[in-house]
């Protein structure tokens, strides 16, 4: 009997060894790379120009580090950047809120038909050349009003956050029917004050995805002073569309090489958004549970 337990006692610790060098596997292979961007980053020219940075920086310069904060286009392209996250982010949020409320309740007649038009376009869009023919007849291109509204509603969140309005008890409506108040009363001081978890969630997925958009306003945007950190980083690791301080920063005589300044715009992108996240994440786990409640 001893030996049997011996047994399944070893099963069991080289089944959680395993497990534990998968795992452990997955997380090297996932982090890895953005490491190595930051070892790259730091190095000498030298060691980076010959493959010899793998594990730990080669000496330690910043000189990547300078010539992209340097360069004039970041810091307005920072600020972009935060004002179309944080103001498309409120204003998402805004339009979310009122598409779903009226989907929420029953008794409308025709919350049936509005909810099938609605998740039509989760599957059909009109497509990239129709949507910029839209934006510029409407007299949005070249504006942050432009950049703000293009993608204010997502049909997906729309439904999520209908499906949490369902979930709150109907008494609280109708008891503030009868003292007489309207609906958008209902909706700002009675319905979005009980849902802060689904706003919270919600707001944290559009910052996310406001933060790392760069496809449409590389199209919609050709005004330099308008553009996000984001498509500056895309045009800094094409190395194209510089003026003359990028271009010859670019050049390997500065002692800067472009692969450093392409990485260490990455990290001068991307680490903010990373430094948040872990203080984030329990919301976007609410967020998952969210959708799971049935209306």
């Amino acid at each position: 009997m001893a030996t049997v337990v011996r047994k399944r006692d070893w099963a069991d610790v080289s089944f959680n060894i395993a497990i534990y060098a998968f795992i452990a596997f997955v997380c090297f292979v996932t982090l890895y790379p953005f490491y190595y961007i930051i070892v790259v980053s730091l190095s000498e020219t030298g060691p980076v120009m010959k493959n010899e940075v793998f594990f730990w920086p080669k000496g330690f310069n910043l000189a990547a580090y300078k010539t992209v904060l340097n360069y004039d286009g970041i810091a307005l392209a920072y600020f972009n950047t935060i004002l179309y996250t944080v103001a498309g982010t409120l204003i998402s949020l805004l339009f979310t809120a009122l598409a779903a409320y009226p989907l929420s309740c029953r008794e409308w007649k025709m919350r049936g038909p509005a909810t099938i038009f609605l998740a039509i376009t989760l599957w059909f869009s009109g497509g990239l050349i129709p949507f910029y023919l839209v934006v510029r007849n409407m007299g949005l291109l070249d504006t942050r009003i432009g950049i703000l509204l293009y993608g204010a509603v997502s049909t997906f969140y729309v439904i999520i956050m209908r499906t949490y309005f369902s979930s709150l008890p109907t008494e609280l409506k109708e008891s503030a029917k009868i003292d007489g108040a309207s609906e958008l009363r209902i909706l700002f001081q009675i319905i979005v004050p009980l849902s802060k978890p689904v706003f919270a969630a919600l707001g944290l997925y559009y910052a996310i995805g406001k933060w790392n958009s760069f496809f449409w306003e590389s199209i919609f945007l050709n005004n330099e002073k308008l553009m996000p950190m984001q498509v500056i980083l895309m045009r800094i690791i094409r190395n194209s569309a510089f003026d003359k301080e990028m271009k010859q920063a670019l050049l390997l005589d500065s002692g800067v090489l472009p692969l450093t300044i392409q990485y260490a715009a990455i990290i001068v992108t991307s680490l903010p958004i990373i430094l948040i996240y872990p203080y984030l994440q329990k919301h976007f786990v609410k967020g998952v549970m969210i959708g799971v409640i049935k209306s």
